[in-house]
């Protein structure tokens, strides 16, 4: 009988010895490794001169770092944005909101991109949740109900046309 607990003791206390180790190694949320924020900076510049593919790169670069680093998954929806990918830029947004999901750029920016992809019922869905968490006077909250109420942008026939296909049933 004494043999069984002294085992099952010192299982437990290995277990407890792993646990804390494993959470004393760990930094806390709101430290992001610094290579990923200069890395997070470099992405920035890029992406301002319309340069994006080495956005991108710098950008995926900081978050291989640090994958908390929600500021790199904001930019790298702008970036898709900017290169006419609604529904990229509404993935990297969501990236950004399972590390925060109060964070009112990622909220308006993702409400935003819904509008260009024609999901106006989700982008108020997001309106909503900003009016919760900064109230009446709200400068994001405005911005997203503007773009909402101006709606999704209109299609031309030349933007949705398909492209000619060449005719082979001639001799």
């Amino acid at each position: 009988m004494m043999m069984r607990i002294t085992t099952v003791s010192a299982a437990i206390a290995l277990t407890l010895l792993s646990v804390s180790t494993s959470l004393y190694g760990q930094r806390p949320d709101n430290q992001i490794n610094p290579r990923s924020l200069t890395l997070l900076k470099q992405g920035e510049a890029a992406q301002q001169a319309g340069k994006f593919e080495a956005a991108t790169d710098a950008l995926e670069t900081a978050l291989a770092v640090d994958p908390r680093n929600r500021q790199a998954f904001i930019v790298l929806a702008k970036v898709a944005r900017d290169q006419g990918m609604p529904g990229q830029a509404i993935r990297m947004y969501r990236e950004a909101l399972k590390l925060d999901p109060n964070d009112q750029v990622a909220l308006k920016g993702q409400g935003e991109a819904m509008v260009a992809k024609g999901a106006v019922v989700k982008a108020q869905e997001n309106l909503t949740k900003l009016r919760k968490i900064c109230g009446k006077d709200c400068g994001a909250a405005d911005q997203l109900a503007a773009v909402i109420a101006k709606g999704p942008p209109v299609k031309t026939a030349q933007q949705t046309a398909k492209p000619a296909t060449p005719d082979t049933t001639k001799d």
